[in-house]
């Protein structure tokens, strides 16, 4: 499958951050700069802790949550 319209392409980005923001709930880092929860508050405006801000991405995506 080929992503090649905006929409498929962000979706899939929100899709990588929720799994990355998942892996650094459990404690692994990254990235050397910004972390994804930073990235994703900044981006999407959510609000809360790391799981909270996992959950409503989850939501979003129609993902199970934590």
């Amino acid at each position: 499958m080929i992503l090649d319209t905006p929409n498929q392409i962000h979706h899939f980005r929100h899709l990588v951050l929720l799994r990355g923001l998942g892996l650094e709930i459990k404690g692994m880092k990254m990235s050397r700069g910004v972390s994804l929860y930073a990235i994703i508050k900044k981006e999407l405006g959510l609000k809360g802790t790391k799981t909270a801000v996992y959950n409503q991405l989850a939501l979003m995506l129609d993902k199970p949550t934590l």
